[in-house]
This record gives C-alpha cells, structure tokens and sequence, in this order.
C-alpha cells in the first residue's frame, strides 16, 4: 500500500498540528486537519497556508481542512492530538466514536489537566474506549514548529507500551531533516514535555529581570533535577530526563524566545501581568496552566521544587519576581546530589 492510501487524522490546527500535518502530508500520506474556525479551514484549502498559527509555510496538496471530526477521522489508521492539553477532553469526548478500532494515537500535547492531575495521555485513555487505550503514543523532544516547518535539522522520540507501536509511529514521522528515536519510558517521555514548561517560565523570569548567563544555567540545572526526581517519583525512569524528551526539551524552551512560557516569563520579570501577557498571546503557554496541579502533585508524593514554587507563587500569589529570586538563593545549604 502506497503512502497516498494511507490516511492521517491531526486534530488541532496550531502551529505544531500544522507543522506535523505538513511534514506528514510532504512524505505523501492523505492528511485531514481538523480546524474549529470556519474562517481558518477555507484560508487552508484555498490559500494553502495556515495564516493565523503558521503564516509563510506552504502546505501541501495532500492536506485538507475539515470541520468536521466524523469526516476527518473517518478511515484514519493514524490520529495525532495536537489540542491543548485543558482542550483534550472535550475534543476527544466527541471524536472517540468516530475513531477507527486499530487507529494509533499519537499525543502531542504537552500539560496536565487541572483537577483531574492528568497528563494529556492519561486523558485520552480517560475518554477513549479500552481496545484503544495501549494504541496511545506520546511524541516529544527539543522542537520549535518554525523551525521544522522550514525543514532544519530536529530529533524527537516516541514512546509508547507497545514496542510496536512506537516502531510504526517512528516510521510514520522520520524524514531526512527530523529523525525520530523509540524510547521504552511513555511515563518519562510525557512528563519531561510537560515539566520542562514551568522551569522555561522560570528561566524567563530570570532572563527578563536581566539576572545573567550564570542564573540561568543554574535554574535549567536545577530545574532538571526537580523534573527527574518528581519523574522517578512517578514511576518513569531516571535516564529519560537526559535525553531528547528532558533535557534536550528543557534546555530548548529555556533560551529562546520562540518557546512561549519562556516569553511569558520574560514579560513576567520584566514588571508586565499574567493576564495581560496572556489575553496578548494567540497560542497557549502550557506552564501557566500546569504549573499549579505540579505543585500539588509534587507536595502529595514529598518531592520538593523549590522552583516551581516559586513560580506559582508568581503567577497566582502575587511574589514578586525579585523576591522569589532572594528566597531562592537564601534557602538552606544542602548537597547537590541529594538536595534540593
């Protein structure tokens, strides 16, 4: 069976949706992006180009809009979730009935539902019925979607229960300009996409207060040692957060200005609100959203995070960033390895 017999379902239309329908569609496969906004699905179809999440890339002819679940998802072997995570459980609610009985699912989505706790994955098998739970991949690693959607060099992995699965997910996605690697850790694949986001808001504090080089690679350092110890906590393995799902993501959304939570953060320790940064934004900054149900599960299993601590203290109690940076660096002295 040739690529163009195969049929792709991605449902969400953001930048990162857009750019994996695009490299999907650019290898030959039969795409179907589903868009919520009328006015964006006939932008696509018509001008081939998603103007309002991923303007100046051109999208393939083997990418069609569709407004419709039932229809793009009708026939699909493989489904990509690129809602936001506080999104999933409505969408897919909704899309589960049409879903085909052997589809993969592969995730995308990167934060934790707030009041459930759930990781985007764990959502999805929330709402999917049971012969599909095992048929959900999570798909991570250091990308920008400007980045990729320009064809430049990227690496991700995907994981899932199934071996299998993620060997044909891998196959799914690799092209010469984005390599993709298997990983036996779903837990610690998922959780890496999803922590790193808080620290990326914390590094942006400290960039936006002007604090220096140096305090930045001490939170990234820091901040990675927060993530693995919460991971282990959870169940994943330690040596995940130090490849391309961790710490390639981390250091990734850390330094630059392309990674949201980053920019929020830097507009943050610059003197500017939340709710301004955010009501000023067309994308959403998943660390915002997840930084809150973290800490809870953080304190529920005795982790310590100091940093994201203070970053929720930030965001929802009114710390300054100024003095969340003093009570940082006053914090009683421990021992690198078995401190934080």
């Amino acid at each position: 069976m040739s690529t163009a017999d195969k049929k792709i379902a991605v449902i969400g239309a953001g930048s990162w949706g857009t750019t994996l329908a695009a490299l999907l569609g650019n290898k030959g496969y039969s795409v179907s992006l589903w868009v919520r906004e009328a006015e964006l699905a006939d932008a696509i179809d018509s001008e081939r180009e998603n103007t309002f999440f991923l303007p100046g890339v051109r999208l393939p002819d083997t990418l069609s809009a569709e407004r419709s679940l039932a229809e793009a998802l009708k026939g699909a072997e493989l489904v990509l979730c690129s809602v936001p995570s506080h999104g999933i459980r409505g969408v897919f609610k909704e899309a589960a009935e049409f879903i085909e009985k052997d589809a993969l699912i592969v995730n995308v989505s990167k934060g934790i539902e707030e009041g459930t706790r759930l990781t985007s994955c764990a959502i999805l098998r929330d709402v999917l019925p049971p012969y599909l739970h095992d048929n959900v991949v999570a798909l991570s690693g250091p990308t920008f979607a400007k980045e990729v959607s320009r064809d430049l060099p990227a690496a991700v992995c995907v994981a899932a229960h199934k071996s299998e699965n993620a060997a044909t997910v891998q196959e799914y996605f690799s092209t010469p300009t984005f390599r993709v690697y298997t990983n036996t850790d779903p837990i610690g694949v998922e959780l890496g996409g999803i922590l790193k986001n808080v620290i990326a808001l914390a590094s942006g504090i400290s960039d936006g207060l002007a604090l220096g080089a140096n305090a930045r690679a001490a939170l990234i350092t820091r901040g990675l040692h927060e993530i693995a110890r919460l991971g282990v906590a959870l169940g994943a393995k330690e040596s995940t957060f130090y490849g391309l799902s961790g710490m390639g993501d981390l250091v990734l959304t850390c330094t630059d200005a392309l990674s949201r939570n980053y920019t929020v953060g830097t507009r943050i320790g610059k003197g500017e609100k939340l709710n301004d940064i955010i009501a000023s934004m067309k994308m959403v900054a998943e660390g915002v959203k997840t930084s809150r149900p973290l800490l809870d599960i953080a304190r529920e299993n005795n982790i310590e995070m100091p940093i994201v601590e203070e970053v929720c203290a930030i965001l929802y109690e009114g710390k300054t960033p100024a003095t969340a940076v003093k009570e940082l660096m006053g914090r009683e002295l421990k021992d690198e390895a078995n401190g934080l």
